[in-house]
C-alpha cells in the first residue's frame, strides 16, 4: 500500500507529544521494523572485528545495548533531518506526511534531536569514554549531511554522487559499532575491518536504490527515485550488480576470517533468494516493492551470517 494511501486520523494531532512522537516513529520510522536490522549492524560488526583480532569471548552486554542504542540513534536523526530536507518538496507533493499534516511540528523534532544527541554521548560517556570520537565522527558527517555537504543545488544535479556521498555514512556508523570491541579494549583496529566496511558501504547502496524502484504507476511527483532517473530494466540491473558485488566482499569476509564454507552456504542461498524479485522486476513484474523487501531481508541474513553467528558460535579465524 503506498504511503499516501493509508488512512491518516487527524485527530492524532490533538494527542500529548509522547503519543504523537509514537504515531511518528510507527510512521517514519517504525521501531519492529529498524530495531533487528540496527541490532544486527551492530552486533555483526563487534563480532566480526572480536574475530579479526584474533580474540574471543562475547561483548558486554551493557557495551552492546548502548552500541545497539546508539546505531539505533543514528539511523533515526538520518530520518529527522530528512525532514527538514525534504520541507519544502513534503509541503508540495506529500501533505499526508506527519510534518506537513500538523502530527509534530520542526520545533518539536528540533527538541526531539537534541534529546537523542545529548542521550546518546552520555550514555557512550558513561560506558566508555572513547567512544565519544567515533560518535562524534558520526554525528559531524551527519550533520553535513543535513546540509547536504553545502552544494544541495550540485548535488541534486547528480544523483549517483549524491548517493555515495551519502553512503559514507553507513562505514562511518560501522567504524563506532565495530569500536564496541576493539575501542573499549584499547587495542588498535584490525586489519581486516577494512573489508568489512567495504562491504558496509557496498550494502547501503543496495537499500538506497532498492527502495527507490517502482513501475511507473507507483511513481510520485516530487519524489526522485532511481527507476525514473535510469529506467525500470537499468535500475533493477544495478541493484543486482550491487547486490552480487556484495554477496562477494561478504564471502570474502568469510574467507578472511577462515568460514567461507559454512558461511557462505547460508550467504549463497540468501543472495539467490533475494536476487529473485529484481530479476522478477526486469521481466514484467508490477511492483517493485519485492526489491525493496528483498535489500532488508539481504541486509539482516548478511549481517548475522557475515559476523553475529559466527562471533556467537566461535567460528575460527585465519
Amino acid at each position: 500500500m503506498r504511503e499516501q494511501d493509508r488512512q491518516i486520523d487527524l485527530r492524532d494531532n490533538e494527542r500529548a507529544l509522547p503519543v504523537r512522537f509514537w504515531i511518528y516513529q510507527k510512521e517514519r520510522f517504525p521501531l519492529q521494523q529498524y530495531l533487528p536490522l540496527v541490532a544486527a549492524f551492530t552486533f555483526s560488526a563487534s563480532g566480526y572485528s572480536v574475530l579479526s583480532g584474533g580474540r574471543s569471548g562475547l561483548i558486554n552486554g551493557l557495551v552492546m545495548a548502548v552500541g545497539v542504542a546508539t546505531s539505533f540513534g543514528l539511523f533515526f536523526l538520518l530520518r529527522l533531518f530528512d525532514e527538514f530536507k525534504d520541507a519544502e518538496d513534503d509541503a508540495k507533493y506529500r501533505p499526508y506526511r506527519a510534518v506537513p499534516r500538523g502530527l509534530v511540528t520542526f520545533g518539536e523534532l528540533r527538541g526531539l534531536i537534541l534529546g537523542i544527541i545529548a542521550f546518546l554521548f552520555v550514555a557512550n560517556a558513561c560506558v566508555a569514554s572513547w567512544l565519544l570520537a567515533p560518535l562524534a565522527l558520526s554525528l559531524g558527517y551527519l550533520l553535513l549531511m543535513w546540509k547536504e555537504f553545502f552544494v544541495p543545488a550540485w548535488l541534486r544535479r547528480h544523483p549517483v554522487t549524491y548517493m555515495l556521498t551519502h553512503m559514507m555514512v553507513m562505514p562511518l556508523i560501522d567504524f563506532y559499532t565495530s569500536g564496541l570491541d576493539w575501542i573499549v579494549k584499547g587495542v588498535r583496529l584490525p586489519s581486516g575491518m577494512f573489508l568489512f566496511l567495504a562491504l558496509t558501504f557496498t550494502n547501503g547502496c543496495v537499500i538506497e536504490i532498492g527502495r527507490k524502484i517502482r513501475v511507473p504507476e507507483d511513481e510520485e511527483p516530487g519524489v526522485e527515485t532511481y527507476s525514473a532517473l535510469w529506467g525500470r530494466f537499468r535500475a533493477a540491473a544495478v541493484w543486482i550488480v550491487l547486490l552480487t558485488l556484495t554477496w562477494g566482499l561478504s564471502l570474502g569476509c568469510c574467507w578472511a576470517r577462515g568460514y567461507l564454507l559454512r558461511g557462505g552456504i547460508w550467504l549463497t542461498l540468501s543472495f539467490l533468494l533475494c536476487v529473485a524479485p529484481a530479476v522478477a522486476f526486469l521481466f514484467g513484474r508490477k511492483t517493485g516493492h519485492a526489491i525493496e523487501l528483498a535489500s532488508g531481508l539481504w541486509t539482516v541474513a548478511m549481517y548475522v551470517l557475515v559476523g553475529a553467528v559466527p562471533h556467537l558460535l566461535g567460528w575460527g579465524t585465519r
